[in-house]
């Protein structure tokens, strides 16, 4: 196995594939169904996610991005079967607000890079989706349903995934223990509190997200709507405000 994946499994048919030699310890998650499997998320890029992916199912992948972010899609190019959101389409045409040389110093940033690794060959990754997908939509892998929710916020089309049966709430970058980013021109402060209301409000059983550590408990998604909710009485849900520390988490306005 490449050592620069960790793979943890949550239950017999649902994986985590994490990325803990950079700093932003991404995970990716693969649910498997009895008809094809769903991969959100699919890392970095720096190392192939498919040979993993494919040693833990025999169906069909397709994958979901949470966002178009580069460490969200990094391993895009294995999965022809992809999904996004309709408002981060541009994202995938060229139009990512980011320049590559940005993107590639946040990729070297802190990162224990496989030897030989040449981050000069880094691409972001661009395509047309085989699925758009939009807030409500339910993907069906046989066995196991899996609902879309539009949670924007920390950008445009974020999408969070809900399996009700199991109760699982896989929040992509909307909810993590360290510092959430809302300080971005494409992040949307007043949209993050309102996408902390709707999967505050939902029976999750366990959280699993996108960043950092996985010991994190449902609990955590009424606390940062509260805070998010006083940070907005006091106008201070906004853009330039600062870093508001609450402990185990941030937020950077």
């Amino acid at each position: 196995m490449n050592d620069w994946f960790t793979l943890d499994q949550i239950d017999p048919n649902t994986y985590i594939i994490s990325e803990y030699r950079h700093w932003e310890e991404t995970h990716c998650y693969l649910l498997n169904g009895s008809e094809r499997s769903l991969l959100i998320d699919t890392g970095l890029g720096i190392c192939n996610i498919y040979e993993e992916v494919s040693r833990l199912t025999d169906q069909p992948i397709a994958a979901a991005a949470t966002h178009i972010h580069w460490d969200h899609i990094g391993g895009h190019q294995y999965f022809p079967d992809f999904y996004a959101h309709e408002q981060e389409l541009n994202w995938l045409n060229g139009e990512f607000p980011l320049s590559m040389e940005t993107i590639k110093s946040m990729v070297v940033d802190r990162c224990d890079l496989p030897e030989g690794y040449d981050v000069n060959t880094y691409q972001f990754f661009q395509g047309m989706p085989s699925g758009i997908l939009k807030d409500g939509d339910v993907i069906e892998l046989g066995g196991r349903s899996v609902q879309v929710l539009h949670t924007p916020g920390h950008s445009p089309g974020h999408m969070c995934f809900w399996e009700q049966e199991r109760g699982y709430l896989f929040t992509g970058d909307l909810v993590y223990k360290d510092t959430l980013f809302a300080y971005y021109p494409s992040t949307d402060p007043q949209a993050y509190l309102s996408s902390l209301e709707k999967v505050s409000a939902l029976p999750v059983k366990r959280v699993f997200p996108a960043h950092h550590t996985l010991d994190i408990q449902p609990e955590i998604l009424g606390r940062m709507r509260d805070a998010f909710r006083e940070l907005d009485r006091e106008g201070k849900l906004c853009h330039g405000s600062g870093t508001f520390d609450y402990g185990d988490w941030a937020v950077w306005l």
